[in-house]
């Protein structure tokens, strides 16, 4: 495992226009950047970075102008188009005309 590159200080911030639900994990040994177990074990609390979150609330001023997203017009096909039965010479109820 490579040494975690995050440093004290370090954050990431985000506006979510939905509700939002954030997990955040990190492995309990630290970044596993030193020997935990045999001759060379030393205390993974060294190289723990302890995780904070903080929510705020806009300004109403911020939100001036923004929508709530629309649905995505997603159709569930993943980017194929449906081919008709028609096409491919096919009755209405799947018999060959």
């Amino acid at each position: 495992m490579k040494t975690c590159p995050a440093k004290k200080g370090d954050y990431f911030e985000f506006f979510a226009e939905i509700d939002l639900l954030c997990a955040l994990s990190t492995c309990p040994g630290g970044d596993l950047s030193i020997p935990m177990w045999g001759p060379d074990a030393r205390d993974p609390l060294e190289v723990c970075r302890p995780l904070g979150i903080e929510v705020y609330r806009p300004e109403p001023a911020a939100l001036d102008g923004w929508r709530e997203p629309r649905v995505a017009a997603y159709s569930g096909l993943n980017g194929m188009r449906r081919r008709s039965w028609a096409a491919d010479g096919v009755a209405e109820h799947g018999q060959g005309s």
